[in-house]
């Protein structure tokens, strides 16, 4: 093909790929609110569509070497967007985040993928901007799979991930930290041998990736996701770089920043040091000695009936909804249990923990997709002091997040801002038993002088109380 050809090609490629770009940008400016997600989705969506076909056309316009290639190259593209709608139609809103680090986990591995091929099948020796770059996506992108991967486990509850455990973490941390920069420096400096070098920057990343996340407990597994978030967009900013794409660059970079951003909220909400997040080291605090007996008292059950009376002649009643309701999908009951109070003149609010639900906003898509209007739903901050006005705090399905062992040292929740649901003049916790939290520890909420418990399935249990609180209405 002449090269004049060639040269417009790209020309249009560069203004396609910037077009996409420009989608990304819209798209994620839309994500700012639920009611414009959807929107966002299919605008962000629809760029990366067009970035596809436009590498395709050039794909076709250059020429390539192997037809086989390219028909594994479109297999995979078939086999992937099959999965991809698969998972977005099957999974439940309870399991987002597990997909989201499997999402993680495919991206960071393609990326490192991407960079990897680029330092080794060059015939020419890369240059050193080559090198920095597609190196950092190799060493980026690979700590992302592993530790998106051990990730994933961990929220899914398997059972060997659980009982993991890493003997002097930090010493483990330190030395592939040290072992992963010095197969990098090596790669820049004698490029030459880039098969070698890659080789080990890619082990030792992906031994990093593990031992980054094994010690971390599922209290903070939240900002972890952020992190390798944060992680998986670099990587795909670097191989960007390193193979000259406009809309990689553009898109890696976009899920950097907002993956950084949100690490440090989540940091600041959860009131963790991230720099302790990059280096796996919190999360893994220990009970205090007098936890090993459980809290002072005992659970005082209560019924739906009783329930519904403390309801009904309230006159503020707080929600305080957790990832047992989103796992009993009760969001829609707990929503008309809201209208209904309101309607006889009770008001009416939802504490908003950051992490309810286990991932920033999950519990925010939730509530929405139930129709709560978006001003009753409170974040921590403006809702804590409203606790001790409150006469009733209805939890559903909320542990960690209300447990007041936050507020003292040695404890694996210690130091981490919690909903002050205690402060309330009665608190009624809804929960499917008596098994502990994501931490791993009693929560003493359940213990306190004025809290009652009502076991059983959050969906039939609100089914109950609101039928009980309509006969009292009546």
């Amino acid at each position: 093909m002449a090269t004049e050809t060639i040269g417009a090609i790209d020309i249009v490629a560069w203004f396609v790929y910037l077009f996409s770009a420009v989608m990304f940008v819209v798209g994620l400016h839309y994500m700012n609110s639920p009611k414009t997600a959807r929107k966002g989705n299919m605008i962000s969506a629809f760029g990366m569509v067009v970035a596809v076909l436009m590498a395709f056309i050039v794909l076709f316009a250059k020429g390539f070497v192997s037809t086989v290639a390219v028909v594994i190259l479109v297999v995979g593209i078939a086999i992937g967007a099959i999965a991809g709608v698969v998972s977005a139609k099957k999974v439940k809103m309870t399991d987002m985040p597990q997909l989201v680090s499997v999402f993680n986990t495919v991206g960071g591995g393609a990326a490192a993928l991407v960079a990897l091929n680029d330092i080794l099948t060059k015939a020419e020796t890369p240059d050193i901007v080559v090198l920095i770059t597609a190196g950092l996506g190799v060493v980026i992108g690979s700590v992302t799979f592993t530790g998106s991967l051990v990730a994933a486990g961990k929220l899914q509850g398997l059972k060997f991930m659980r009982k993991l455990t890493l003997p002097a973490k930090g010493v483990w941390n330190v030395v592939f930290i040290a072992l992963t920069l010095i197969a990098f420096v090596m790669l820049c400096v004698q490029p030459e041998q880039r098969l070698l070098w890659s080789v080990l920057a890619t082990v030792f990343a992906l031994c990093y990736g593990l031992v980054f996340v094994i010690p971390i407990g599922g209290a903070d597994m939240p900002v972890v996701i952020s992190v390798l978030n944060a992680c998986t967009g670099t990587a795909v900013a670097m191989s960007g770089l390193a193979i000259d794409n406009v809309a990689l660059i553009v898109a890696g970079a976009l899920v950097g920043s907002a993956g950084v951003t949100l690490s440090i909220l989540m940091a600041q909400a959860m009131n963790r040091p991230l720099l302790s997040v990059l280096a796996g080291g919190f999360g893994g605090g220990s009970s205090a000695a007098g936890d090993a007996e459980g809290p002072e008292g005992t659970m005082k059950e209560t019924t739906a009936d009783d329930v519904a009376v403390q309801l009904v002649y309230a006159e503020k009643v707080i929600f305080v909804p957790g990832f047992g309701l989103a796992q009993a999908q009760a969001q829609r009951e707990l929503a008309d249990l809201g209208e209904l109070l309101k309607g006889h003149g009770v008001e009416v609010s939802y504490a908003i923990h950051p992490v309810a639900g286990r991932m920033p906003g999950h519990m925010n898509v939730l509530l929405a997709e139930a129709n709560v209007p978006y001003e009753e739903l409170v974040d921590l901050d403006d809702i804590n002091p409203q606790f001790s006005s409150a006469n009733v705090a209805l939890v559903v399905g909320a542990n960690d997040v209300t447990n007041p062992a936050a507020r003292r040292p040695g404890t694996p929740v210690s130091g981490m801002p919690i909903l002050d649901v205690d402060m309330a003049q009665n608190v009624v916790v809804m929960k499917r038993g008596r098994g502990k939290g994501y931490a791993g520890i009693e929560n003493e909420l359940y213990f306190k002088d004025n809290s009652q418990m009502l076991f059983g399935d959050a969906k039939a249990g609100l089914q109950t109380v609101i039928a009980a609180v309509k006969e009292l209405i009546a």
